[in-house]
């Protein structure tokens, strides 16, 4: 099935098949955020072990799929081997924590508000938070493919398509995160499924806009790839794993962890 998938992308267009491959995470987040059709409520052990899951993916990812193939692919030795890495990584954490200053959001406890204030209502302010954490993952997925579309020896389709899958399996308990508590406070179920799936609506133009970036201009491509895994860190050590912390659920949310990343980790060895 992988290798059918693979030979179909390798097949069309890169810059194509960033979309397609960022439009499926997308489905993965409406998948979750359709939950709220069969439940109301869901047990606080169950979402942050589902977390936690999402943030062990994120950091096997950062590293298998991105940090990896950055380093590997730039030039010299030493310090200077590493130093496109360095940068995009630096400046990819800080990118996220200038939007995590100016722009409003609250975190799905419905307890912290950040970002500049804002008249707007705290639903529209949880869906931009988790939009936050979907921009560095849409453009992780479409720099890869922008890598493929320029030759880059150590950017393949099977590694962005194992890192797509990855990333839509995280964003499975992401739509969830999103819709559940939005329908527990009383909305109707078709708007929490449409807040939850908006979410990642930010992903496929993520995904073609790096893609785009990096087909263009061959030479960002490690710094794009150390970009996208310094914000997908950011998210991960500023909001997922302080979200799993909010209960008595910390061994659940430590073992979700350890099961995303070695889920993750074994998909980019075993079929990258």
């Amino acid at each position: 099935m992988f290798d059918l998938i693979t030979e179909y992308l390798q097949s069309i267009n890169p810059v194509l098949a960033a979309f397609y491959a960022t439009v499926f995470t997308w489905l993965l987040t409406a998948l979750g955020a359709s939950f709220v059709f069969l439940f109301k409520t869901m047990s606080r052990v169950v979402l942050d072990g589902m977390l936690g899951f999402t943030g062990g993916v994120m950091v096997a990812a950062s590293y298998w799929s991105l940090l990896a193939p950055a380093i590997e692919m730039s030039e010299g030795e030493g310090f200077v081997k590493v130093m496109p890495s360095v940068v995009g990584f630096l400046l990819g954490a800080l990118f996220l924590f200038a939007l995590d200053k100016v722009l409003p959001h609250v975190h799905i406890n419905f307890k912290e508000t950040e970002g500049v204030k804002s008249p707007w209502q705290r639903t529209t302010l949880l869906v931009l938070a988790i939009t936050l954490h979907n921009i560095p993952e849409g453009l992780a997925v479409g720099v890869l493919f922008g890598g493929v579309a320029a030759g880059i020896p150590e950017a393949s389709i099977a590694g962005a398509a194992i890192l797509a899958i990855g990333i839509g399996l995280q964003n499975f308990p992401e739509g969830i995160a999103v819709a559940m508590p939005l329908r527990r406070m009383g909305m109707s179920r078709r708007k929490s499924f449409m807040y939850g799936q908006a979410s990642a609506l930010v992903e496929p133009v993520a995904g073609v806009l790096g893609a785009l970036a990096v087909a263009f201009f061959t030479p960002v491509l490690p710094y794009a790839l150390a970009f996208a895994a310094g914000a997908m860190i950011f998210v991960v050590v500023e909001e997922v794993i302080p979200e799993t912390q909010q209960d008595k659920n910390t061994d659940i949310a430590t073992l979700g962890f350890i099961g995303g990343f070695v889920v993750m980790m074994t998909l980019d060895v075993a079929l990258g």
